[in-house]
């Protein structure tokens, strides 16, 4: 039973009607716009009837009851339009139906049989119809018909009984009858057609725009720059990487400013020139910015034509790569192979070199000559200068991946002291300068793997120090400093500036100004802090009146001693 609430049900089939209709559901406000339309449409006849009904009670004598039924009904019509709500029927004989069609089948039987005059009322049964026709199940659509039919027979039946009628009249209620059926036929499978027409255009709409939202998403967080123009140089779609290229961050549609940009005039012509000629292209272009240098891009376009018969249009979509991050791309993928070759090339040298190592080893145990001697030594000096090359390869192919387990907390100024000082056993002759500065600080570090990134920023800074340092300006300083922003250890040496070419290319692997250096301390130091979520940079710095240059390791938050896991923190890396 459906539950009654103060307001009327309107007469929207319940799910087995609507399967009846061919599909699984009906949008209901398409339901309730076609039954506020048949309301109208009902309270229209009722209005009709009740004034021709008023107008022949004054004129012709109407029976007074006659007059009274059209008013409830026309008062009947207009209270289900203004206090019913949607809601499904279970039933066809639910009081949302009762309300509307059986109480339009009764009236309109009641007026046929018992009124008496020229005009017929045969015409009306349509209206009852045509809604279970399109808002009902097929049986209840026949069932009306049906209904009409009998109260059209029972009128012939009811006129041969109680005064002469023509023979015809019976041929009349079974032609209307046959009309009223194939009516309910034809209008259900109409309605039945466009519900299913109707679900499936919405199902298409939102996988459409479902899709459109995962275009957006995929194109605003391409590093690359995506641009839709169409033949009359309409921007379609410009995603964030492509308005920053262009000069104009920050963009959004319609995209008002992008072709104020002086790049604009350059794309749109290029991008109308393409679609004339129907052809995808590759190219390079330099793009004029506002206020900016200008920018070096390959482009790629491609012509996105619509489906035959389509009223789109055809569409420009040009993709917008900085040359700089093409050649960067390269250059990784170049690094990258390098690095295996190196790594398979490591483990082939590693076991001849011990060899030649040992070999050398036993040599200088013999009498040698001086000459014998400076030769051994040389090839001893080479081989260790070799094995730690291939120490550092090796090490760059087994690079740690960044630890999610608990790490033991390092006391900085304890770490750092102990390092510096082995370092200086080994290096006695090194003017260093050691200057502790966060002694109670704690940082999250392999022990290990701290004092490889010491050690080569040390063997980096001794390697290109002055060798007239004094004690008033010494070549190397090693400093430690704390403050709330972060956490810093800090090696410097005396040196004058680096070449702006050097320095674009400082922390690569296999590059180094230095003769008899592999170029891959400073990339192994940098990698090994990003796994412990450290930054490692280079600064020129002056200090004492002395040019020099500096590398910070940077632990941008402070930790508790007392924890023992990395914070879950964003770092800058």
């Amino acid at each position: 039973m459906t539950d009654f609430a103060p307001t009327w049900f309107l007469p929207i089939p319940d799910a087995a009607a609507l399967h009846a209709l061919g599909a699984d559901s009906t949008p209901l406000e398409s339901s309730t716009r076609l039954w506020r339309y048949f309301m109208l449409v009902r309270l229209l006849v009722a209005l009709g009837l009740t004034g021709w009904m008023l107008w022949s009670y004054l004129h012709t004598g109407t029976p007074l009851w006659l007059l009274l039924a059209c008013g409830v009904y026309l008062f009947s019509t207009a209270a289900v339009l203004r206090w019913s709500r949607p809601a499904s029927a279970d039933s066809f004989w639910s009081i949302g139906w009762g309300l509307t069609l059986w109480i339009d089948l009764v009236f309109f039987g009641l007026l046929q049989t018992l009124h008496s005059g020229v005009i017929n009322y045969m015409p009306l049964f349509i209206l009852p119809v045509l809604l279970a026709s399109v808002l009902g199940p097929l049986r209840l659509a026949l069932g009306s018909a049906a209904f009409a039919t009998l109260v059209l027979l029972f009128d012939a039946l009811a006129g041969d009984l109680l005064g002469p009628q023509q023979a015809t009249t019976y041929v009349q209620g079974a032609i209307s009858g046959a009309g009223l059926f194939i009516v309910a036929l034809l209008v259900h499978q109409l309605a039945r057609r466009l519900g299913r027409e109707q679900a499936q255009a919405s199902s298409h709409r939102a996988m459409a725009d479902a899709q459109a939202q995962v275009n957006q998403i995929i194109a605003t967080g391409l590093s690359e720059g995506v641009l839709v123009i169409d033949a009359r140089g309409q921007i379609w779609h410009a995603n964030p990487a492509a308005c920053a290229m262009l000069g104009a961050p920050g963009e959004r549609p319609p995209y008002a400013l992008l072709p104020t940009l002086p790049a604009w005039p350059l794309l749109s012509s290029w991008a109308r020139a393409l679609l004339a000629q129907g052809s995808h292209m590759d190219c390079t272009m330099r793009l004029p910015r506002p206020s900016q240098e200008a920018l070096q891009v390959q482009l790629r376009a491609h012509i996105n034509w619509p489906a035959p018969h389509s009223p789109a249009q055809p569409a420009c979509v040009i993709f917008i790569e900085s040359l700089r991050d093409v050649e960067a791309r390269v250059r990784n993928e170049k690094l990258a192979a390098m690095g295996r070759v190196s790594a398979a090339v490591a483990h082939e040298i590693r076991n001849p070199l011990a060899a030649i190592s040992q070999a050398n080893a036993l040599l200088t145990e013999e009498a040698l000559t001086p000459a014998q001697q400076r030769l051994s030594t040389m090839i001893g000096q080479n081989a260790k200068r070799l094995g730690r090359t291939v120490d550092d390869i090796l090490e760059l192919a087994k690079l740690p991946a960044r630890p999610d387990l608990a790490l033991p907390l390092l006391q900085l100024d304890a770490e750092a002291s102990d390092i510096v000082a082995d370092w200086q056993a080994i290096n006695p002759s090194s003017n260093l300068v050691w200057q502790p500065g966060a002694p109670a600080t704690a940082v999250h570090f392999e022990a290990e793997h701290l004092r490889r990134v010491v050690i080569n920023l040390l063997d980096n800074a001794r390697r290109h120090a002055p060798p007239n340092a004094t004690p008033n300006a010494p070549a190397l300083q090693v400093s430690t400093h704390d403050s709330p922003d972060g956490v810093w250890l800090e090696v410097w040496n005396a040196g004058p500036p680096m070449p702006d070419e050097v320095e674009a290319h400082l922390f690569e692997p296999f590059n180094s100004s230095h003769s008899r250096s592999s170029g891959l301390g400073l990339y192994l130091a940098r990698q090994l802090c990003q796994v412990y979520r450290a930054q490692l940079d280079y600064q020129q710095q002056t200090r004492q009146g002395s040019n020099g240059h500096c590398f910070v390791l940077r632990w941008n938050v402070r930790q508790n001693p007392n924890e023992g896991r990395l914070p879950q923190l964003d770092f800058t890396l």
